[in-house]
């Protein structure tokens, strides 16, 4: 993970994760202060979601989107989609700081790039807030089905998490069979929680952990899942880990905790840091599935709302996670690399083939 330091300066930032543009988006009347990040746009705009989130710091803001901007950019890449990758945060606590004027305020500055940035809903936002976004401008996803949109995109996310996990099933045991296998799913929002239903539907053992006691006892009791507290999961001896919250989950002191052989979950950026932690469980002998590898489901949703793409369709893209993540841990196994790199190199490898297609006319 790069981690800022108080002596850098943004452009220094910039040139680290190799950026396009930063935009900051201030606006005193409605109380937004924003910052869209365009990572790169070879493959086409620069897609990424919004997310609303009480920031420590600007800072802590800045390193985070620049992070998830980038994830973006090869997300699309070894998805097969023709878009670049981008990303948006809203700096506030969206239960008290979020409103439709702040949010269309938002709409306009999305609007004032021309296309070059699209967004939809992440942590802390809706398809309603994408709603208002659309009262100001075009460049929008997720909005509600009643308004022509693909509305929610979890389920869809959650089913590319689902191939993901089967594909790592596959390659560990044989068989992508979930019958029996034990799961600890961190985070039941709506990822989460679709994801709980469709293991439970293959007859996987799910245990379910997330700080909202209330949802994992609610939950819980709708899907027959066991319920445990967030200090107790690397505990359980169980098949899979997947984190389903927020990010850098995985770190030197959970690498040494954890007891499961496969980690794939739908979190942003799980590893702490993307080149040490992934050589750690690479040595480990853990299966880690890239999260923007598996997580790619919603952004499918999105690209298909964009593209006029039948729900067939945008189910049979996301069915394909399952043969994106095998072939990186084939690569991983070939080249004795991380799971990660391996997962760079195609998402790199695809960019610069169709960079040399876009360098003539």
């Amino acid at each position: 993970m790069f981690v800022q330091q108080p002596t850098d300066s943004i452009f220094n930032q910039l040139d680290a994760f190799g950026h396009k543009k930063v935009v900051y988006c201030s606006d005193p009347d409605t109380g937004l202060r924003a910052i869209i990040a365009i990572h790169d746009t070879t493959l086409g705009p620069a897609f990424g979601s919004t997310r609303m989130w009480a920031y420590k710091t600007e800072a802590d803001a800045l390193n985070d989107v620049l992070r998830l901007s980038k994830s973006m950019t090869y997300k699309c890449a070894i998805a097969g989609l023709n878009m670049g990758g981008g990303y948006s945060v809203i700096i506030g606590d969206s239960h008290k700081d979020k409103n439709e004027a702040l949010m269309r305020k938002f709409g306009r500055f999305i609007k004032n790039l021309n296309g070059e940035f699209i967004t939809s809903e992440d942590v802390g936002t809706n398809p309603r807030d994408m709603e208002y976004i659309r009262m100001e401008t075009q460049h929008v996803t997720g909005i509600p089905e009643s308004l022509g949109g693909s509305g929610d995109p979890s389920p869809i996310a959650a089913k590319g998490v689902y191939m993901g996990i089967k594909a790592c099933v596959k390659e560990l045991f044989g068989s992508d069979s979930l019958t029996g296998k034990a799961v600890i799913v961190q985070g039941i929002g709506h990822v989460g929680e679709n994801l709980v239903k469709l293991l439970r539907d293959e007859n996987a053992k799910v245990y379910i952990s997330d700080i909202n006691d209330e949802r994992t006892r609610q939950v819980s009791k709708k899907y027959g899942a066991e319920a445990v507290s967030n200090n107790s999961i690397f505990d359980i001896d169980a098949d899979i880990y997947s984190p389903c919250a927020l990010g850098a989950t995985i770190n030197t002191e959970t690498i040494a905790k954890i007891k499961c052989g496969i980690i794939a979950g739908s979190a942003n950026n799980q590893l702490q840091d993307e080149h040490e932690h992934g050589q750690m469980l690479l040595e480990k002998g853990i299966l880690f599935a890239p999260d923007y590898v598996i997580n790619a489901g919603g952004i499918i949703n999105c690209y298909s709302e964009l593209m006029g793409f039948s729900k067939k369709r945008t189910l049979q893209l996301t069915e394909n996670i399952y043969e994106a993540t095998r072939n990186v841990l084939k690569l991983s196994k070939l080249e004795n690399i991380s799971t990660t790199n391996a997962a760079n190199k195609i998402a790199e490898k695809r960019i610069a083939d169709i960079k040399k297609v876009k360098s003539t006319y």
